[in-house]
């Protein structure tokens, strides 16, 4: 059976699932879809046509589907939507997307947002990815599975962070984080560090992958090629990985540039 405290409140033509814990002093809005299994914690707010899975947490103070910070945004009808078993600690902030950016922001299943992480609109966010404290997406970002980004992190609008990427803290990324590298730095002074060999084993990759990804690397940005000539020499010789071809195309298919 659902449970709402007392003091919250829930419009009547939100829609719960069943097996909900709704905390003290929440508030879930008219458009509100909330899945089965959920925890809205005290404080915690859902505005705007939201639709959350099943299973997710809501820690305290987590305020989503409020609408965005964007000056051009005039009260259009825009949503967010939101996968399962995800954990959104405290002041966790997410905002709905705009009519210019397709009008969803999207995230995932299975993600932890720690406390004070913000999604911006129209973000897209796969599974399985971190957010460590104060961790920041401006609008239009895409996150790819599996992505760390770090405490007091801040990504620009219409940039992308791939697949398995390691943002570390306190960097600012202006340009596309690579697939599989560590990247880290301050604004204007980001780098890359190498394939992220040791998260990479931690997550399964076979020790083959991780080899094919450092070969490939050190031909993309250790060699004295140029990076065009260096990409058709790394698809001739490591095609048949699908995660070299991933990295290969994910700079090919780069419109910011690439961190490196």
């Amino acid at each position: 059976m659902t449970s709402i405290h007392p003091t919250a409140i829930v419009d009547p033509s939100a829609r719960l699932g069943e097996d909900c814990l709704i905390g003290p002093c929440a508030y879930i809005g008219p458009e509100a879809t909330v899945g089965e299994r959920c925890v809205i914690g005290p404080h915690s707010v859902i505005h705007g046509k939201s639709t959350l899975g099943s299973g997710n947490r809501l820690v305290s103070h987590v305020a989503i589907g409020g609408p965005p910070q964007d000056i051009s945004y005039a009260g259009e009808p825009t949503e967010i939507v939101i996968g399962n078993d995800s954990v959104f600690r405290e002041f966790v902030t997410i905002n709905r997307g705009t009519k210019k950016g397709g009008g969803i922001t999207r995230l995932g299943s299975n993600i932890l947002l720690m406390a004070y992480s913000h999604v911006a609109h129209d973000c897209q966010v796969g599974d399985h990815v971190i957010f460590a404290n104060a961790a920041t997406l401006a609008g239009h970002v895409l996150v790819g599975s599996h992505s760390h980004v770090g405490a007091f992190s801040a990504v620009h609008q219409f940039c992308r962070v791939g697949d398995y990427a390691f943002v570390g803290g306190f960097s600012v990324v202006t340009k596309d984080a690579l697939p599989f590298v560590k990247t880290v730095g301050a604004r204007g002074d980001a780098q890359i560090y190498g394939i992220n060999s040791i998260g990479l084993e931690r997550k399964g990759f076979p020790e083959e992958t991780v080899d094919a990804l450092k070969a490939a690397y050190r031909t993309l940005f250790q060699s004295k090629s140029l990076l065009k000539d260096a990409l058709l020499e790394v698809e001739k010789s490591w095609a048949q990985v699908p995660e070299v071809k991933y990295l290969v195309d994910f700079i090919r298919e780069s419109k910011r540039g690439i961190q490196r």
